[in-house]
């Protein structure tokens, strides 16, 4: 029967608890997430397992990330289900600060952000966003201190930034990225899918299958812009308002002009109603 994992709230109960976790000189994962955890999560502590003797998942939903219009009040915040999956798994500590553990009072700090954080992606949409992820999981590694950290694939754009950071800045850490986990019909697993109505949900997979067919297509030899024009007027066709559809450099995000330029990644953002989702895949 599995146990209830450790929860420690602030930051000398968390070195404590790590001071326990690494006796004889364990290694420690760290999974930093926002809670209202989902099966594509429990990948994400699988694969920490598999990286490391000890897990630590981090649940705090950061408000530095999110613009004043946008969701934090309602973010989901599962608690109790988020424990069960993380007891499920046998993960034995939780890294679960409020705010005022994580910003104290006179906080005054941000990290400044160039490279595959300034490419006209998520950055044009939410100019916001990337500070505050970038501060958030600056402290989190500093305050875990891990040997290694998972990120899942859908957030590309967040995986390149915070891998460039963690080098960067000699963090220490080696950041790994986690392949996205998709429902049966495509659609990738994200917290936010429960704002989606039951016929937003029936078209929301139309972003995965518009890039799957400009995938294609480039891989077939076509142009990457006549590729891009064709998922974009698929996506718009659905009923999305659509942000963004771009063929990227996998490593820079940098704009792309063919497969023989590069290993290419295809990114896209994308509202349904009032829900944003965002997806990529490898070309």
């Amino acid at each position: 029967m599995s146990r209830n994992p450790m929860v420690v709230r602030n930051v000398p109960a968390l070195r404590r608890a790590l001071d326990g976790l690494r006796a004889r000189k364990a290694t420690v994962a760290l999974v930093p997430t926002m809670g209202a955890l989902h099966d594509g999560h429990v990948s994400l502590v699988r694969l920490a397992k598999r990286r490391a003797g000890r897990v630590v998942v981090s649940i705090f939903v950061n408000p530095t990330q999110f613009a004043p219009t946008e969701d934090f009040g309602s973010y989901p915040r599962t608690w109790k289900a988020d424990i069960a999956k993380l007891a499920a798994e046998n993960v034995e500590l939780i890294w679960h600060p409020d705010v005022k553990n994580m910003y104290p009072e006179r906080f005054a700090t941000k990290i400044l952000l160039e490279g595959p954080a300034t490419v006209g992606l998520e950055d044009r949409f939410r100019p916001h966003f990337f500070g505050g992820v970038a501060t958030v999981v600056g402290k989190l590694f500093t305050q875990v201190r891990p040997d290694v950290a998972i990120f899942g694939e859908k957030d590309f754009q967040q995986l390149r930034v915070v891998t460039q950071m963690a080098r960067d800045l000699d963090l220490g850490v080696k950041v790994i990225g986690s392949r996205t986990v998709r429902e049966r019909d495509g659609l990738a697993m994200s917290s936010r899918n429960v704002y989606l109505s039951q016929d937003e949900r029936r078209i929301a997979p139309t972003l995965y299958k518009a890039m799957k067919e400009a995938a294609a297509r480039l891989r077939a030899g076509g142009d990457v812009e006549t590729a891009m024009a064709a998922g974009r007027t698929m996506i718009e066709n659905a009923g999305f308002a659509l942000d963004y559809l771009e063929a990227r450099h996998a490593e820079t995000l940098e704009p792309i002009g063919s497969l023989k330029e590069g290993p290419m990644r295809m990114l896209v953002a994308a509202k349904l109603g009032t829900t944003r989702l965002i997806d990529n895949i490898a070309v």
